[in-house]
């Protein structure tokens, strides 16, 4: 080796360790303020709508997150843009009508977003959004008295119902495809007992807080696990298929404090104690720190429950 050779290789020797100072030294980028998750309010359709949208960090320069619309489940959001004090994403359409994606723009100002969305049919909606609460609760809560909300009787816990709910021989039944159902009162945390049933190809929900539905479907083998029987439909799948299949009565057992849910399936563990990100479309409120009513879904097609039985958290 010749001496110049060796005295550049010294000079390398030395630059390495200075770089790998330098580099130690600097200074993490400042998180987005958009980062987080955002309850949306969405006007401009023919109905009161929610939306939700989640903003992650991915390495230290990309933004990506996950979106929920009025309808459907949870979708990647595979980029978010923030230039100039305005936020910018587009993500293909999903049970929207239309064939175009839906393109969702907005700004931040005092933690508030507001925006507008162009839908995949052309038509443009406006929206508002605030942070969702955490719902963290310190300590386990204590149980309250059970509450039974159909006894196989009558409907007087449930707001007037469409003709398509009936009592038929001592069971809550949707005899077609029509409105949803939902109680009177509205609670924040509790344990609820609920047995159904559907018919082959069926497809329902309770909906808790009237804005997490736990999934019912008798689950085609193509479904994603996150739109099976037992899943918190977009988000969370459930571990193990516990399923009794149609025309067979079924059982959840579902706790839900704060965000954390565990549902039992027909005796099986299927979610335990796991966090709900956000809503789940068709939800009726996008509060997420108010309670909210039991709702279960009809929009689909025949179910039947019986032995609806809450126990609320005092």
């Amino acid at each position: 080796m010749s001496s110049a050779r060796r005295v550049l290789s010294a000079s390398a020797i030395v630059a390495v360790p200075v770089v790998a100072t330098l580099l130690a030294h600097a200074p993490d980028p400042a998180p987005a303020p958009i980062i987080g998750r955002w309850d949306l309010t969405v006007t401009g359709l023919d109905f009161p709508a929610c939306a939700w949208l989640e903003v992650k960090q991915s390495g230290d320069r990309t933004l990506v997150g996950q979106f929920v619309g009025w309808w459907g489940s949870a979708r990647p959001v595979s980029r978010v843009e923030v230039a100039d004090g305005v936020v910018r994403f587009a993500i293909p359409p999903q049970w929207e009508r239309g064939d175009a994606d839906l393109r969702v723009e907005g700004t931040l100002r005092n933690d508030t977003l507001s925006g507008t969305m162009l839908d995949p049919a052309g038509n443009r909606l406006t929206w508002t959004g605030r942070r969702a609460p955490a719902l963290r609760r310190p300590t386990p809560p204590p149980w309250g008295t059970p509450i039974t909300l159909f006894d196989g009787r009558d409907l007087s816990r449930w707001q007037t119902p469409s003709a398509n709910w009936r009592v038929v021989d001592g069971i809550l039944t949707n005899v077609e495809s029509g409105g949803n159902l939902v109680t009177r009162d509205s609670f924040r945390d509790f344990k609820l007992h609920i047995e159904f049933k559907y018919p082959t190809d069926g497809n329902s929900g309770v909906y808790l807080r009237g804005r997490h539905e736990v999934q019912i479907e008798d689950t085609p083998p193509s479904r994603v696990r996150t739109e099976a029987l037992g899943a918190i439909y977009g988000f969370l799948a459930p571990s193990e298929d516990a399923a009794k299949g149609p025309d067979r009565w079924q059982a959840y057992d579902i706790t839900l404090i704060g965000r954390m849910v565990t549902v039992v399936l027909n005796g099986t563990t299927v979610i335990g104690n796991r966090e709900i990100p956000g809503i789940t479309g068709g939800a009726l409120s996008c509060d997420e720190g108010a309670p909210g009513p039991l709702m279960l879904q009809g929009d689909h097609g025949p179910v039947a429950f019986r032995n609806i039985v809450l126990t609320p958290a005092e």
